[in-house]
């Protein structure tokens, strides 16, 4: 169920994109850092509470050691970037990992130099990007940095519970969840060719149900492409539920979407939608 799968010694596989368009986002880099730093604390507080060896049952592959250092490792390799790549790289999750090292005192100061990083750079700043209509590059780390470290908190508890946390649990307020899921839909899904194998195109529909915003994906066996305009005729799924609910089962996190129409397409997209480290 993990959605970042990554090889320990690997970079992350990403197209290298150093130009922007438009973003549907009403977040600011403000916002963005601060849902980084609940999440680095919510983290913490679980990494103060439970040992390390703790399976992690949204990243089977993983204990709650290993889900730090990755969380570490990217974001150091976030800074480096923002920093244009100064310095030496970033040490591997598996450098961290086996390492005596505390690993929540270098989450803690890591998370730091990553904002203070972000916070300082300057707005014509140029660094890699990797997503389709990713903003300016400040401004894109600081919205990739606080999905990512979002999305690991809901991680750590379920390493806490021992099973995959509920959207009540993962206390995630309803307009990063929507920022998450436009990022999800927007900037990931659509790059490259498509994962579906489908005989006949069809659509899903995101619809959360505490926010005024809706996404179409239009599915095919040679792309995705994502429509945010009202359509007139049904699409050929439904996925529903609060916006918090849609973001943790759209990254593989959470099991509250509530699907209606084309039988089978939440597990086919459990299946195919992951965002891999290779």
């Amino acid at each position: 169920m993990g959605g970042w799968r990554l090889r320990p010694d690997d970079r992350p596989d990403v197209g290298v994109r150093c130009h922007h368009v438009r973003v549907s986002t009403t977040l600011t880099i403000d916002d963005h850092l601060d849902a980084l730093r609940t999440s680095v604390a919510r983290l913490l507080d679980v990494a103060a509470n439970a040992p390390q060896s703790t399976p992690v049952p949204t990243c089977p592959r993983w204990d709650l050691r290993a889900l730090i250092a990755h969380v570490v490792m990217v974001h150091a390799w976030a800074a480096e970037n923002v920093r244009g790549r100064e310095g030496p790289p970033a040490r591997t999750q598996t450098e961290l990992r086996r390492s005596d090292e505390d690993l929540a005192l270098l989450l803690a100061a890591g998370a730091d130099d990553l904002v203070d990083a972000i916070r300082t750079a300057p707005a014509e700043a140029a660094a890699m990007v990797f997503l389709l209509d990713a903003p300016p590059p400040r401004a894109f780390w600081a919205r990739r940095q606080a999905h990512e470290t979002t999305i690991h908190a809901a991680d750590a508890l379920s390493a806490a519970l021992g099973r995959m946390p509920t959207a009540a649990e993962s206390a995630i307020a309803p307009a990063l969840a929507v920022d998450g899921i436009d990022e999800l839909v927007q900037g990931f899904l659509p790059r490259g060719a498509s994962r579906w194998r489908v005989d006949e195109p069809f659509s899903i529909a995101v619809v959360p149900t505490d926010a005024d915003v809706a996404w179409t994906l239009d599915i095919s066996a040679a792309s995705v492409e994502v429509d945010t305009t009202p359509r007139r005729n049904s699409p050929g799924c439904r996925f529903s539920g609060t916006a918090a609910e849609l973001y943790l089962g759209l990254w593989n996190r959470g099991g509250d979407i509530r699907q209606s129409g084309r039988p089978g397409t939440l597990e086919m997209w459990h299946a195919v939608q992951r965002v891999r480290w290779s």
